[in-house]
């Protein structure tokens, strides 16, 4: 049984694990303060091209964004995201559970725009109800969608406009990145969002993701918030060498790549045997919309998610690819779909 069901099946990159075990005896300050997790905060202030960024290392995506979120809004104050959003739907309400409501913006592309946003602002107009004030994306979406430049420029001004915060889920950010429909930097990120994190875990890391903070209003007293949400690791040294490794040349990118590829490979391969897809999906997440009957056969040899149904006979499933992905497995994959086909 081979695994499409996520980006983090496998455990982290060889060099990653070789740089930990090298390591291992050393002895070093704990909570982040050791000599990796200041080189590897040197290293990322470089790549986004901001020194004044203040930036913190957690282990995982859902422990970033509710720190980061409830430290960011007073207790009246609300998040925006899409009804896709992985704060909505797959954080078990860890937001909420920090006394914050999200506003559900409904979507087609996981996306959201000003035009989007708007309306959520026109309908929350006096202290009876909370008052937006985070927007959350997520680049790449819950359902493989990029945004652009463009969008990005968008969505800061329109922020800015309307004293709102721009936070971006980096979870897949080097799928983003590295897809071949992107045109965003890091830097870009830094100069268009409030905060946003780089995310490691599912692209590499044995865990990890880099918090980014560029608002001067954000910054203030942030360990605390770390700390009190029982983020703030003790063996933070952990965190720090993983992404030194990943980003003292272009491990982070090259995985990334990799992982785009094979899920570029994959989908061509399945538009050429007939089969449509559930949305547009530049990265390494695509959702092809295939018979039940087929699925089932599928699911006897690989491991996926069934997303949803598209009707009676038809469902949509997920394919996840990873740094680790075999081609020969893809390869496998897809020649089984068009022999599970003919017969």
């Amino acid at each position: 049984m081979y695994s499409f069901k996520n980006d983090y099946s496998e455990g982290a990159h060889p060099r990653i694990l070789n740089a930990l075990v090298e390591s291992n005896m050393e002895q070093t300050s704990g909570y982040g303060e050791d000599i990796y997790t200041e080189r590897a905060v040197e290293l990322l202030k470089q790549k986004i091209k901001r020194d004044d960024a203040h930036i913190h290392l957690f282990v995982g995506g859902t422990q970033a964004n509710l720190t980061a979120i409830s430290a960011f809004l007073r207790p009246h104050e609300a998040a925006i995201a899409a009804n896709t959003g992985h704060i909505l739907v797959h954080e078990t309400g860890a937001i909420e559970a920090t006394g914050h409501k999200i506003i559900s913006i409904k979507v087609s592309n996981g996306k959201l725009s000003p035009e989007d946003i708007k309306p959520a602002l026109d309908e929350h107009t006096d202290e009876h109800m909370v008052k937006p004030k985070l927007v959350y994306i997520s680049n790449s979406t819950e359902i493989g969608s990029i945004y652009k430049k463009s969008e990005l420029e968008k969505l800061s001004k329109f922020c800015k406009e309307n004293k709102l915060l721009l936070y971006i889920d980096g979870a897949r950010l080097g799928s983003a990145l590295c897809s071949e429909e992107n045109d965003v930097e890091l830097s870009d990120l830094a100069r268009l969002a409030d905060a946003f994190y780089i995310g490691g875990t599912k692209n590499g890391a044995l865990m990890g993701e880099a918090m980014v903070i560029c608002n001067n209003s954000l910054k203030e007293d942030f360990r605390f918030y770390i700390k009190q949400k029982g983020a703030l690791l003790a063996k933070g040294r952990l965190l720090g060498i993983q992404f030194l490794e990943l980003f003292k040349d272009d491990l982070y990118f090259d995985l990334a790549k990799h992982a785009n590829v094979m899920a570029d490979l994959l989908r061509k391969e399945i538009s050429k045997a007939g089969y449509s897809f559930l949305t547009h999906s530049p990265s390494n997440q695509i959702f092809p919309i295939l018979p039940n009957k087929l699925i089932e056969k599928l699911g006897n040899k690989y491991s996926f998610t069934i997303w949803q149904k598209s009707d009676k006979y038809n469902s949509v499933i997920r394919l996840v690819t990873s740094w680790a992905t075999k081609e020969s497995m893809a390869l496998d994959f897809i020649n089984d779909l068009k022999n599970f086909t003919e017969v």
